[in-house]
């Protein structure tokens, strides 16, 4: 009796064990979670706060303008703001890092890839921030792109050393900035780089022709494959639904010290990717403009009358001219993809600032007389259209080392559904904020259509009482 009493005491502490054991896993995990809850929820408070409608649509001292990666933001650079701003107004090297102080009244405009996190280094109630985001699945296409395309510029080296020697060499005694200094590139272009020249090595350094006859997008013994560059750790920490962790401050580029942790605990538990997306969105509903990449035309409209008409406005250059200004009412439908056309501004070669005639083209006009938006408009088409006609070729020639990665448009669609659904799933964050971007742009659209209406009636209004004085007086 004793004896069966210890065997079921003793299987009784046996199943306590393996119950407890059992359990372990999942109160560690509960208790993972609950941290990163409390991180993430302790930074999207610490990140809340909202200005007074009225003021995000008045432009402040400071403009910054947050270019996300291939979203077509440098065209806007040097053909809307190098018009708009003279270069003593620029911040200067605000593409690589902060190296001046926004405190200086000189200083009106920021253009850089840093992340929302850079507004903690400027002055918050003297800033607007503008931003253009794409649809997300174009963005990585196009991201994926221009890596392969910038680390192919370094083929014409013998091997990876002597690249990467002949690089530091250049970037030693040049002033410029390169891409290798900029986010993402600095990133993204040395680790296709290697790959390229590990794949070169693998088939013979003078063998430009793959083995086999595959879409662009899948030259296994050329370049990295589409879906393996979209499943490696570096996509996944700084490619996938970049633009949401870019607008909330999150990359890892981030001058917040909690960035890296906040974007661990998303990643580790997707469900608090909510509370980073609702942070987002906020962020987008208070800047000063929202645009669009598929929809170039009608940004470009909208980014002249939201923001170039106010900061010809505030310099006293601008003379208002309804019939230029109103936009027209049309469909956009761009011959070709404004960023995808648009190759690197930054690096000529493999190094340095590139000054061709387009960019040097772009000299502004801030301060030569009057100017209209309907005037500033045909100057922006007469520069994308010397821009990008400077550079179509541009990407031609960098990928002539690595010819079967012929990307296009049409090559796009040979790309299986089975990755277009992985990329999506990927950036489900994106998905939802380039939704929101959508409704954003549509908002803007009737805003300024109301707004130019109304200037219209007045106008009209104001004619119809000169003529009733001047036949009063008749």
């Amino acid at each position: 009796m004793a004896r069966a009493a210890l065997r079921l005491g003793v299987r009784a502490l046996a199943l306590l064990v393996f119950v407890s054991v059992a359990l372990l896993p999942l109160v560690s995990s509960d208790d993972g979670y609950r941290h990163c809850e409390g991180v993430v929820r302790g930074w999207a408070d610490a990140s809340s706060g909202r200005v007074k409608d009225g003021d995000k649509l008045s432009l402040k001292d400071l403009l910054f303008f947050l270019h996300i990666p291939r979203t077509g933001g440098r065209t806007y650079f040097h053909c809307f703001l190098k018009k708009l701003y003279t270069n003593a107004q620029e911040c200067p090297r605000s593409y690589d890092k902060l190296r001046f102080d926004p405190s200086h009244p000189d200083c009106k405009l920021v253009v850089s890839h840093d992340d929302y996190s850079l507004t903690s280094k400027l002055p918050r109630e003297r800033t607007s921030v503008v931003t253009i985001l794409r649809n997300p699945v174009d963005r990585v296409f196009s991201t994926y792109e221009f890596s392969v395309e910038v680390a192919a510029r370094f083929l014409v080296h013998p091997n990876l050393t002597s690249a990467k020697l002949m690089t530091t060499r250049v970037l030693t005694k040049s002033r410029a900035v390169s891409t290798l200094d900029i986010w993402p590139w600095k990133y993204l272009v040395p680790w296709m780089r290697e790959d390229l020249f590990a794949r070169r090595d693998a088939r013979g350094v003078y063998k430009v022709h793959s083995s086999k006859k595959v879409n662009a997008y899948d030259v296994d013994d050329m370049v990295m494959p589409l879906h393996r560059y979209i499943n490696d750790p570096v996509a996944h920490e700084i490619i996938h639904n970049g633009a949401t962790f870019q607008i909330t401050g999150l990359t890892n580029n981030s001058y917040f010290d909690g960035a890296h942790e906040v974007r661990h605990c998303v990643r580790k538990h997707p469900d608090l990717g909510r509370i980073v997306l609702e942070v987002a969105k906020n962020r987008l509903d208070q800047m000063l403009y929202v645009g669009l990449t598929e929809d170039h035309e009608e940004s470009a409209r909208l980014f002249a009358h939201m923001v170039g008409a106010q900061v010809l406005s505030q310099s006293g250059t601008l003379t208002l001219d309804l019939k230029e200004d109103l936009p027209i009412e049309t469909d956009s439908h761009p011959s070709m993809e404004p960023e995808d056309e648009e190759t690197n501004g930054h690096l000529n070669s493999t190094h340095g600032w590139q000054n061709n005639e387009a960019m040097n083209s772009t000299n502004d006009e801030h301060g030569k007389g009057n100017m209209t938006v309907g005037k500033l408009m045909e100057a922006y088409e007469t520069c994308i259209a010397k821009l990008w006609k400077s550079q179509s070729g541009r990407r031609k020639i960098s990928l002539k080392k690595v010819q079967e990665a012929n990307f296009s448009k049409e090559a796009r669609k040979l790309v299986s559904e089975a990755i277009l659904n992985q990329i999506i799933s990927l950036n489900r964050l994106d998905m939802e904020l380039y939704d929101h971007a959508k409704k954003i742009f549509t908002q803007e659209h009737l805003m300024l259509k109301a707004q130019q209406s109304m200037v219209g009636q007045h106008r009209q209004f104001g004619e119809q009482k000169v003529r009733s004085v001047y036949r009063a007086n008749c």
